[in-house]
């Protein structure tokens, strides 16, 4: 009659001990009458063993153990906050890239003190830390919308069609465009939308806000942000509305040498660099209200104008480099995050004037600064009495303020 098996498992803890102190031949007959006695399979009963071993093992060395310090304490966490609130609340490993650039310039225009011990642990902290440390107030600051896309018949013959893994260029200069519509929920009447654009090689995000959808106001809006984009225009890429599947666009992209193709009816994913830019730039700036006024669109444009540099000066992203099927486990690898700024100075396709022009601006850019004319025009949307506005301009809108930013970005 064999053993039960509260019995193989009394056998099992009395030789564990003694089996992991043992050598490889000991080990060997000590496994040969652990099988005899409780009939258990060789392997099976090597691994039962080990387990054991390696639970007494634990259990003594837990109670030797002195309890280990915390290097990143509470002191860290004041900080950490107010630098991540400045970052837009960006993920850790985003943050972590950006973070010792990020200190530095916050302390060189006096916007944060800390002792050199906590920057010192600051400047090597790692992306899992600020997760970690980060996740409660993640929790605490914890809207789905219908397409208002209608048909563009005309010319769809003669733009061709083109998905979103056919746009891996190796230059910036061709950009995913749409329009994000402020509806407020109620498609009914005219109401302000915003042209977005997003350069797939960079990141290099515009957007500008219109009357409605109208041609003449998108076509005008286009023309505005290639006027001020840091590369040549080389390509547009479109859903299939009718805002710019029409002869003015298309003839102006034949005029001007700008490839000009539209992505698949119904598919979302053609224009993923764009759609994403949807929600992280504009709909996280200005939400879902309904605006159709003249001081609304005046206001979406002022935050815009300081968006731009905020997003493409200070927010890094991170880009799929190579993705791996096997079986039905996918495996994304992706490069290190950097800021569409950063992009494009190691791109070497931006000529020596404008490379010094935009490091000439990126050194007079306060994040902290452009962060509260941000929220203070968000304030001004969300609210439009008259002494709101009153004090804002006071702010945000007088010429001293918008000079020594705008200046070089509009030269």
């Amino acid at each position: 009659m064999g053993l039960t098996m509260r019995e193989r498992k009394a056998v099992t803890r009395q030789v564990a001990g003694r089996y992991g102190r043992a050598k490889k031949k000991e080990k060997g007959r000590m496994l040969d009458e652990f099988c005899e006695v409780t009939g258990y399979d060789r392997c099976y009963a090597a691994r039962a063993l080990r387990a054991k071993g390696k639970r007494v093992d634990k259990e003594r060395k837990s109670r030797d153990r002195k309890a280990r310090g915390r290097e990143y304490g509470p002191e860290l966490l004041e900080p950490l906050k107010k630098v991540w609130a400045i970052a837009d609340g960006i993920c850790g490993k985003r943050l972590a890239a950006i973070l010792p650039e990020l200190i530095a310039r916050l302390e060189k225009f006096g916007e944060l003190r800390i002792a050199p011990e906590v920057k010192v642990l600051l400047m090597k902290i790692s992306a899992s830390t600020i997760d970690r440390m980060l996740a409660p107030e993640r929790r605490r600051m914890q809207l789905k919308r219908r397409s208002g896309t209608k048909p563009g018949s005309l010319l769809k013959s003669a733009i061709p069609v083109r998905t979103f893994a056919q746009w891996d260029e190796d230059a910036p200069g061709f950009m995913e465009m749409d329009l994000v519509g402020h509806d407020g929920g109620d498609a009914k009447g005219e109401f302000i939308q915003t042209l977005n654009m997003v350069d797939v090689y960079s990141g290099w995000t515009e957007t500008r806000a219109v009357k409605n959808k109208a041609q003449r106001w998108v076509f005008e809006a286009l023309q505005e942000i290639r006027s001020v984009l840091p590369f040549p225009l080389l390509g547009v890429d479109s859903d299939n509305g009718a805002e710019f599947i029409n002869e003015p666009l298309a003839r102006y992209c034949r005029q001007e040498g700008i490839t000009f193709t539209r992505s698949r009816p119904y598919r979302k994913n053609d224009s993923c660099h764009v759609e994403q830019k949807n929600w992280t730039v504009v709909r996280r700036a200005v939400g879902y209200q309904r605006f159709e006024t003249e001081g609304q669109l005046d206001t979406l444009n002022r935050i815009y104008g300081l968006l731009r540099l905020y997003t493409n000066f200070f927010q890094p992203s991170m880009k799929l480099v190579e993705k791996t099927r096997d079986g039905s486990k996918v495996t994304k690898r992706y490069d290190k995050p950097q800021t569409p700024y950063q992009r494009l100075l190691a791109s070497g396709s931006l000529g020596p004037k404008e490379e010094e022009r935009l490091s000439s601006l990126y050194h007079i850019l306060n994040p902290a600064l452009l962060q509260r004319r941000i929220s203070s025009l968000q304030d001004r949307l969300k609210n439009p009495d008259a002494k709101q506005h009153k004090s804002i301009e006071k702010e945000v809108a007088t010429p001293a303020d918008f000079e020594c930013i705008f200046a070089e970005a509009t030269a």
